[in-house]
């Protein structure tokens, strides 16, 4: 290294040459040139690149072995972090604490390594905040940081001088798992960096004892076992094409994403909320908020938020809740939050690392092979050592066992010799033994020369000769050095691993930003629209339009993959009531609801969400009505409700204001509704068909209109054994609907009937016959009544019905495969 400044001023030239020295003359560029290059050497190969073995830059390597040295291990108490910093920086390390002490933070932070080396204790701090200083704080190594470092005293790695010569430090450690793959690594070196991407440890471990068995395996192969990068904050991954590059080259960029959830807020009527559940790697929650504050207060490009909470706890983990203003479409807002915001970050993916001292870009399989033949090197340098360890110990064994075979003599030889050199000469002379076997038995204390230690001292010989021989056997055979390799890996996995925390998006990384980016407005007007259930138990809702469109749709639609149980008109902003089997109503908003599309006046079901999602029901729970709420609720009677037994209700609109979830209908025990229908006028006729195929019709206005807590009353009176399978309200004042239609199936046959064959009755009496059974038949299974009737199975596929048969007590037709359910098309007002 060049001299400093000042000491070049204090040379005197002359003085040298008069003494006899060389004098070099050195151009300063030269000068310059060769000190920055060893200073560039020195931060690249000793302090900025990791290593490819063991994956830890020297501070990190320095940390771990001192803690090591130290005892500071897993089964000991935690110690502060001062005291570590000051052992690495005294005896290992010769930088400044603070250095040492970031270096040993990023170790024990859960949320930068899938595996930490280190167990702290103490504020460790945060993606947005730092830790507490090194005198607050207390650590401990980690049980995996004992992976990397519990076979150092076996001679399984190479040691080096420590700054000074005084002590001696590893040049790199065991590392019993691909520990560099794992935890990922970063650092800027001169002229180069490095920045790698935390992966699953179960993952790694696969591909790596894929490749001991298949070391030509092709990339594609081990992708099959790494599909991608497992960050340790979750999140989503984009674009797994862009991570093949990566793997294949070194390099690469890949695209990470929070997490979220968007539903109802909690409390509000009408309003979303996207909460944000997991966070990109190396950002903070307070990270998104500063920037979502700086987006809708300074440049205002982002619109549509009213507010931003941090309700993250230890608990419940990140939850960053985002509300939405009244009518703002979530996933358009999301896609905005994605674009301005931290929570879409990328991540440059550079496996810049050192192999043999010198830097290289490796891919995914070349980082395996390098700790993989590290790992052989280990092993068997290992078991060379225990080997050895077991034939000293054999030897010695060995001597001991002769000298009991004859102990008198062996006694009286050492009470006869004049000194313990004399006795020494004499027991290897006598008894053939060696220096070493002579000079253990002199030091073995009487009360080991027992018959008892004689019979240990045998089974200890049959042992080592056994160890012996399968440690040579992992020295002289290679596929027994893979299987032991192989297996220790499996067991590191069945110990430390987890499930995989990200969840990947395959495809092109342009691709995939194109497909995310949702179509439609942030602010959704509130048009009319359509409720719609499936008899598949779907909800769903129409996109928001016009009146005039309403209409046409109502005229001309149709619907494919399932049959309509309840419609009800809408806005777009506003909210239905959902009717549950248990009497149970729910008060939903109609935004989040998935839209149909549609194509060419027809729109298909399966878009649908399943009624679960959208309501909280219990196990056997179905939802089985809707009613709407608001302006297009008013002047309506109010909800008719049929049960299993037999009872109806019609329950006055004077739904809870400030409960979004009540009851409707008082069930006796064992009973539940079957149908839910919203009554426009009470013109309507509501109708049961019973499983003895009774169907009965009555005027809706004979039942008496009760509050939320009334029980109903009788509706159909059934013989013993009996059970109501349908309930519903029809009108037959509106031809523009069409003509009202009876569906009963029993599984086998199927029969539709015009519903004005069927006289009205009174409520509270048995109806009249719908269906006549077949030899074998004897119940009902499926029934139906309404307009356009149409078939479908449980799935949504659709079954042909039969013609209509105008006989109301007549047989049914077979239908290959008898519809599960029935329901109408999508006209109806």
């Amino acid at each position: 290294m060049a001299r400093r400044k000042d000491d070049r001023a204090k040379v005197d030239l002359s003085a040298f040459d008069q003494a006899g020295a060389r004098v070099f003359d050195n151009p300063l560029v030269t000068e310059v040139s060769d000190s920055y290059l060893e200073y560039a050497f020195s931060v690249i190969h000793s302090r900025a690149l990791p290593d490819a073995r063991d994956g830890l830059k020297p501070v990190h390597r320095r940390i771990l072995w001192s803690m090591y040295e130290q005892g500071h291990r897993p089964d000991r108490g935690h110690v502060k972090s001062a005291r570590i910093v000051g052992d690495v920086m005294g005896k290992y390390h010769p930088h400044g604490d603070t250095a040492i002490y970031d270096a040993m933070v990023r170790l024990a932070q859960g949320f930068s390594l899938n595996a930490p080396l280190i167990d702290g204790h103490g504020n460790f701090g945060s993606p947005d905040d730092g830790p507490a200083a090194s005198r607050y704080t207390e650590a401990r190594m980690s049980r995996e940081a004992m992976l990397l470092v519990g076979e150092l005293g076996e001679d399984t790695v190479d040691v080096e001088p420590n700054y000074d010569g005084s002590l001696t430090q590893p040049t790199v450690l065991p590392a019993a798992f691909p520990n560099l793959l794992v935890n990922g690594a970063s650092g800027i070196a001169v002229g180069m960096a490095t920045n790698m991407i935390p992966h699953n440890l179960g993952e790694v471990v696969s591909a790596a004892r894929w490749l001991i068995n298949h070391p030509d395996a092709t990339l594609d192969r081990l992708m099959e076992f790494v599909p991608g990068p497992d960050l340790p904050t979750g999140g989503l991954l984009l674009g797994l094409d862009e991570v093949r590059r990566a793997y294949e080259t070194g390099r690469g960029v890949v695209r990470m994403r929070g997490k979220v959830e968007i539903g109802p807020l909690e409390g509000s009527r009408g309003r979303q909320a996207i909460t944000v559940v997991e966070l990109p790697y190396g950002i903070g929650a307070e990270k998104v908020i500063a920037a979502i504050t700086n987006e809708v207060n300074k440049t205002k490009r982002l619109t549509g938020i009213a507010d931003v909470k941090d309700l993250t706890d230890r608990e419940s983990g990140t939850r960053l809740v985002i509300e939405c203003k009244v009518g703002v479409n979530p996933q358009a807002l999301l896609a905005d939050l994605y674009r301005l915001t931290p929570l879409e970050q990328s991540f440059g993916v550079n496996n810049l690392v050192l192999v043999d001292g010198q830097p290289q870009t490796l891919g995914l399989k070349a980082l395996l092979e390098v700790f993989l033949a590290h790992r052989y090197e280990v092993v068997t340098r290992r078991s060379a050592y225990r080997r050895r360890k077991r034939e000293e110990r054999l030897h010695l064994v060995d001597g001991l066992l002769i000298a009991l075979l004859d102990i008198d003599k062996v006694v009286k030889l050492i009470r006869g010799s004049d000194d313990a050199q004399a006795a020494k000469d004499g027991l290897m002379r006598q008894f053939g033994l060696s220096d070493i076997q002579a000079t253990y038995i002199l030091d073995t204390p009487l009360r080991r020369l027992t018959k008892y230690d004689r019979i240990e001292l045998a089974a200890e010989q049959e042992k080592l000769r056994k160890e012996i021989a399968e440690l040579s056997t992992i020295l002289d055979d290679p596929k027994v050095l893979k299987k032991v390799v192989s297996d220790e890996l499996a067991a590191v996995v069945k110990q430390f691993g987890a499930p995989r925390r990200t969840t990947l998006v395959d495809g092109d990384l342009k691709e995939v930003l194109a497909a995310s980016v949702p179509a439609g407005p942030l602010e959704v007007a509130d048009d009319p629209c359509q409720v719609i259930l499936s008899a598949t138990g779907l909800v769903a809702r129409t996109a928001a339009e016009s009146e005039e469109a309403s209409e046409g749709r109502r005229r001309h639609g149709r619907v494919k993959h399932d049959a309509v149980r309840a419609v009800v008109h809408s806005t777009a902003r506003g909210r239905v009531l959902l009717v549950t089997s248990a009497g149970r109503a729910f008060k939903v908003d109609v935004l989040p609801l998935p839209v149909l599309p549609e194509q060419a006046g027809t729109v298909s079901l399966r878009g649908g969400m399943a009624a679960a999602e959208v309501v909280p029901l219990e196990p056997g729970e179905t939802v089985v009505g809707l009613a709407p709420l608001g302006a297009t609720a008013e002047g309506s009677p109010g909800l008719a409700l049929g049960t299993r037994q037999g009872v109806v209700k019609v329950c006055a609109p004077e739904w809870p204001v400030r409960s979004d979830e009540f009851e409707v209908i008082a069930l006796r025990d064992g009973d539940e509704v079957v149908g839910a229908a919203w009554l426009t006028d009470g013109a309507e006729n509501l109708t049961f068909v019973t499983s003895e195929a009774s169907l009965l019709r009555f005027a809706a206005g004979l039942v008496r209109p009760q509050g939320i807590k009334g029980g109903g009353m009788s509706g159909v009176n059934l013989p013993a054994g009996a059970r109501v399978v349908f309930f519903g309200a029809v009108r037959t004042d509106d031809p523009g609907h069409g003509e009202p239609m009876v569906v009963t199936s029993t599984g086998a046959t199927v029969k539709v009937t015009p519903f004005e064959a069927y006289p009205a009755k009174g409520r509270a009496t048995g109806g009249v016959r719908a269906h006549r059974f077949l030899k074998g038949e004897t119940d009902v299974a499926v029934a139906w009544v309404g307009p356009r009737p149409v078939g479908a199975t449980g799935t949504g596929e659709p079954v042909e019905l039969p013609a209509a048969d105008p006989r109301r007590d007549g047989s049914g037709f077979a239908v290959m495969l008898g519809p599960t359910v029935v329901g109408h098309q999508i006209e109806r007002d």
